[in-house]
């Protein structure tokens, strides 16, 4: 797994972006603001956009080149482009294709690193030569920036990977020999392409979860996260990658793709009905359930919990941020 490291370390961050001028400064600025002993190549790949997203990068790219953003790691080389593609996935395999670091992630155009982040992952990666993946923990904020809750982050484990999101992405750093071994990313996943990546590093390489905020990551009507068009295409996503991975599908991923499906397809004035969307969907759950693992699957005993049980009446968000809507 090992590549001869550089000294200091080359990091390649990549972020994709489409239309997403109204957060993306704040993006950029997270990254090239970063301090430590470290390179920083950074790659913006965007999708065509029609907004301001390219005067934003142009502006960027024109303050390093001339020095006058001060520059406080070791350097930084910005590149960038603008054209169409065929979704985040193919954007993201762009730019890792570019890639000139040991050190990956990825940075969406509407989430931000925290002062440290990049040196965090460096001298973790220093310091254990055997981990691929380390991600650390995460604040959910809303459009303007504040925060509003913490990410549910949890120590690394396949089998709780399997039924929960316990790793934030854009607190995820990973070596470049250890994503090339696995195979980069999944280019037919539109959603969970990072969800599936964490899988294949976890089947064969150490990963480690430090206790450290290092990301925030951003839900606003626009995010793939909240939006209510892609929402089952997303949930339908990673239970699929879920079955592939591990031939299970797990309770907690089931009922919320039954949830979502019940919100989004019941007449309004049944959607409108905490009570009505919630049954609707444990009996949609139930059956599919079993009809997907023919009976019940022994690791969604741990489920069966006074906790998961009151999730039923909550909203996605409130379950994701612990905090009503």
């Amino acid at each position: 797994m090992h590549l001869k490291p550089s000294n200091p370390p080359v990091l390649s961050i990549i972020t994709p972006s489409y239309n997403q001028g109204a957060f993306l400064a704040e993006t950029i600025e997270s990254v090239i603001s970063q301090q430590g002993d470290f390179f920083i190549d950074y790659i913006i790949v965007d999708g065509g956009s029609s907004d301001n997203s390219v005067d934003v990068i142009k502006r960027y790219d024109s303050l390093l080149k001339t020095g006058q953003w001060p520059i406080t790691c070791r350097g930084i080389a910005l590149r960038w482009m603008s054209e169409k593609d065929n979704g985040q996935t193919d954007a993201l395999m762009k730019g890792f294709r570019m890639v000139q670091g040991e050190i990956l992630a990825w940075l969406n155009s509407d989430d931000t690193y925290l002062p440290g982040a990049l040196q965090s992952a460096v001298d973790f990666f220093i310091a254990e030569p055997d981990v691929a993946l380390v991600y650390g923990d995460a604040s959910y904020t809303d459009a303007a920036g504040s925060v509003i809750s913490s990410y549910r982050t949890a120590e690394f484990d396949l089998v709780k990977l399997a039924s929960a999101n316990i790793i934030c992405q854009p607190a995820a750093f990973f070596r470049r020999t250890a994503f090339e071994e696995v195979g980069s990313l999944n280019e037919t996943l539109h959603f969970a392409m990072d969800y599936d990546l964490w899988i294949r590093l976890g089947r064969r390489f150490a990963c480690h979860h430090i206790h450290q905020p290092l990301a925030n990551y951003r839900l606003h009507e626009t995010s793939k996260t909240i939006n209510s068009d892609t929402l089952i295409r997303n949930s339908e996503e990673s239970l699929e990658i879920t079955r592939r991975h591990f031939g299970w599908a797990p309770l907690t991923r089931v009922y919320t793709s039954c949830h979502i499906r019940c919100s989004a397809r019941l007449p309004n004035i049944i959607a409108r009905s905490k009570f009505a969307v919630t049954s609707s969907a444990v009996v949609c759950s139930l059956f599919r359930y079993l009809y997907l693992n023919h009976g019940f699957h022994r690791n969604d005993l741990i489920l069966l919990n006074r906790e998961n049980f009151s999730k039923l009446f909550k909203s996605r968000i409130e379950i994701m941020t612990g905090r009503k809507p």
